[in-house]
């Protein structure tokens, strides 16, 4: 239900957000689209007070939600009640410390600063909302039940942008735009607390006993300490490209460099619904014992992983140039090698996938130096290169510092102290994987410097020669896949017809 729910909501909001870019970049503005991506990006790197606690809390959650022990649920809610209270009120003080800092910032800007602290004070009202009241949202997502969170909320941010959308267009007004995102923030706080108020009705929230029972969890602040440093690092590396492509470039390549993100965005959304619902399963099979069967699902993911990030890289290679100049226009499309340096830098992220749910599941948290040190590279190489090298120098610091920890340090620790087995197993099982997408993505840029960009000028156009070009390379792919490594044969074998029928091709 998860999986269905999310994959509902994130069909169209793939579609809204595409329509809307186009209507907010041309009714709006670029300055306008670039200045709300930096101000959320402020927004997201103050969230890192968050710290990790609500993840932490929620590990307390599922063995009395398990027994249906109301008492010690309506502790550990208390908990996160008080903790969450004081993160907003932290966040509240430094987003007023920073705004401070404004006028040096954005005091270029034609916009004025008047909307520029309108709208960074209204997603700071927005933010702080989140924290004071929507914390409940974590009791239902531990209650297995993340596909009623999903509902209430996306289908509040879908009405959201088609008010936006529509108000945008008739009448143009930055304002109205900010205040439309604050009112629905408030709405869809207040109804999703009624909601809960009806599922739970013996839930009691006491802060003041909250605080009291931070001593009886001492392991909270523990934990919390291990998952800040991942959430500090998954920030920077991941989150503030419109802070660093503003302060080393421009506001307005901030909205041109967003088009490009947005898609991308919405692309690992999807690997995350789908992975999402396997992190349980996975750690079920850990806890089984069966070190046979553990390994043979490991190859299996590996090869789902696989045929899905080949799928999101090669349309990304053949489209988002054509896209981006058919929906956009030219003017917004950027240089080929920044696209093949983000299109790497997505590549690493989720073909590192399976390696990360597996130390999740094994455990395997203590190896924090990783972390310090692929923050540390990607400061420095950001701030040496940035400047002369713009988005280039900013990609490069995040695939400098990410390689060698995601490719070579992870698998060695999985395969040393999880797995027990020797890294070798492990390149031995994945050199195919690497040839064969090798092979495939030079295949692609081919296809496309021959095929599409001499052709391609309408997205009609765009969409036919996708059908003729990307669903064929898919299909070759997976049967590549199929037929030279074990993990898509065990994958494809839970099928038992369609795997006798593919072994019988004789290429």
């Amino acid at each position: 239900m998860n999986i269905k729910v999310g994959m509902l909501f994130y069909v169209l909001s793939l579609f809204i957000a595409f329509f809307s870019r186009k209507v907010f970049l041309d009714c709006l503005g670029a300055e306008f689209i670039g200045l709300t991506g930096m101000l959320m990006n402020i927004m997201s790197f103050l969230s890192v007070a968050e710290l990790g606690i609500g993840t932490s809390i929620v590990y307390f959650l599922y063995k009395p939600l398990q027994e249906d022990n109301h008492e010690k649920i309506n502790e550990v809610m208390s908990m996160l009640a008080y903790l969450y209270r004081c993160i907003g009120g932290i966040i509240g003080i430094c987003g007023l410390i920073v705004s401070l800092f404004f006028p040096w910032w954005f005091g270029h800007l034609t916009t004025g600063l008047p909307l520029v602290y309108f709208a960074f004070y209204s997603f700071l009202a927005t933010s702080m909302v989140g924290y004071l009241f929507n914390y409940r949202q974590l009791l239902v997502g531990a209650h297995q039940r993340q596909y009623v969170v999903n509902a209430y909320f996306q289908s509040i941010a879908i009405i959201q942008s088609i008010v936006q959308i529509i108000l945008a267009y008739y009448y143009r007004n930055l304002y109205l735009w900010v205040i439309v995102g604050l009112v629905f923030t408030i709405i869809g706080c207040i109804v999703f607390n009624y909601r809960i108020r009806k599922e739970y009705p013996w839930l009691r929230i006491s802060l003041k006993e909250g605080r009291v029972n931070l001593r009886k969890y001492p392991e909270v602040l523990r934990k919390t300490r291990q998952i800040f440093v991942q959430r500090i690092k998954n920030f920077i590396l991941y989150r503030s490209d419109e802070i660093l492509v503003g302060t080393f470039v421009s506001v307005v390549q901030v909205a041109v460099y967003g088009n490009y993100t947005i898609i991308v965005n919405k692309l690992n959304f999807l690997v995350n619904i789908l992975s999402d619902g396997m992190n349980a399963g996975i750690g079920n099979l850990v806890a089984e014992g069966n070190d046979q069967n553990t390994m043979k699902v490991f190859w299996e993911l590996t090869a789902i992983r696989f045929l899905i990030v080949g799928i999101i890289v090669f349309g990304l290679l053949l489209f988002i140039q054509p896209f981006i100049s058919c929906w956009f226009g030219i003017q917004y499309r950027l240089n080929d090698w920044i696209v093949y340096l983000l299109v790497f830098n997505i590549f690493i992220m989720l073909s590192r996938g399976v390696v990360e749910m597996y130390i999740s599941a094994y455990g395997l948290f203590s190896d924090v130096w990783a972390a310090w040190t692929e923050l540390f590279v990607n400061l420095t190489v950001t701030i040496c290169l940035a400047p002369f090298f713009g988005i280039v120098g900013i990609l490069l610091g995040k695939i400098i510092s990410v390689f060698f920890i995601a490719m070579f340090w992870k698998p060695y620790f999985l395969f040393s102290k999880g797995l027990f087995q020797s890294v070798s197993v492990y390149w031995r099982g994945m050199l195919p994987y690497y040839l064969i997408f090798a092979v495939f993505t030079c295949v692609t840029l081919v296809v496309r410097y021959l095929l599409i960009e001499p052709e391609v000028n309408t997205l009609l156009l765009l969409t036919g020669y996708g059908l003729i070009t990307y669903v064929p390379l898919i299909l070759l792919y997976f049967l590549t896949l199929f037929f030279l490594t074990k993990g898509m044969k065990y994958f494809v074998a839970r099928k038992p017809a369609l795997y006798h029928k593919l072994k019988k091709i004789n290429l």
